[in-house]
């Protein structure tokens, strides 16, 4: 089938229920300037990329496997200028030769699947940025447990737990955690129903293509669980911890 979120985010400036200001806060976090190298791996249409070193002056390295995504990152890493700030690798990010301690800030935003969770992906990163920079991972969380009768995780989110518990696994991993960043409600809608616009208007340009149904049923249930369930059980923060 045609990839779903190839179609569904066509127009996120974000892939993430987050918001640019929220960006620039990690930026400000970061302690990003123009001296600074950072690492974004899984970064999809180059958002977060495009927010941080048009704000920050920063080099910025992205590592995106989607051959959509990375063309048009190219797209608007080129409409914004930046072409001098920011570089585009398309690869698996976990293919990827990380260089020890070659980053001030390593970022994997909402794509910790990569290594299988948040554990295996603090094991990856930390080693790449130096001592004193930074991790900062977008990951779910569960606002709510135990989960309430009736509900039953998608594959992928049964290793999801508490805020408090993913913000242990960045001291586990050998880091000071020294901000949390957390989606809204609103940043969560922004994010969750452009999905459903842009699939609509998928649909509605290709009725006839033969991935219509499959990309309607994923879109439909995508909604109903989002508005039944999702909205207020799942949540999603940035947290950034600091190496020692």
């Amino acid at each position: 089938m045609l990839w779903y979120h190839a179609v569904v985010e066509r127009e996120h400036e974000l892939q993430n229920p987050t918001s640019p200001e929220k960006i620039r806060l990690l930026g400000e976090r970061l302690r990003l300037g123009p001296g600074s190298h950072v690492l974004d791996v899984a970064s999809g249409r180059g958002g977060p990329a495009l927010v941080l070193a048009g704000a920050f002056g920063c080099r910025i390295t992205c590592v995106e496997r989607s051959e959509e995504f990375h063309a048009v990152a190219q797209s608007r890493v080129r409409e914004a200028g930046l072409e001098a700030l920011v570089e585009l690798v398309h690869a698996d990010a976990r293919d990827y030769p990380l260089e020890p301690e070659r980053y001030d800030a390593a970022l994997c935003l909402g794509a910790s699947f990569v290594w299988d969770g948040l554990a295996g992906t603090l094991e990856a990163l930390v080693p790449a940025v130096r001592p004193r920079g930074f991790v900062a991972v977008g990951e779910p969380y569960w606002r709510t447990w135990p989960l309430p009768d009736g509900f039953e995780p998608d594959e992928g989110e049964e290793g999801f737990v508490t805020l408090a518990e993913t913000v242990e696994r960045f001291e586990t991993a050998g880091l000071a955690p020294v901000t949390v960043i957390d989606a809204s409600h609103d940043d969560w809608d922004r994010y969750e129903t452009l999905h459903w616009l842009a699939g609509e208007e998928w649909l509605n340009e290709h009725p006839d293509d033969p991935d219509a149904d499959g990309i309607r049923t994923h879109l439909e249930r995508g909604r109903r669980r989002y508005l039944r369930w999702t909205r207020d059980l799942l949540g999603w923060a940035i947290i950034a911890g600091r190496k020692p």
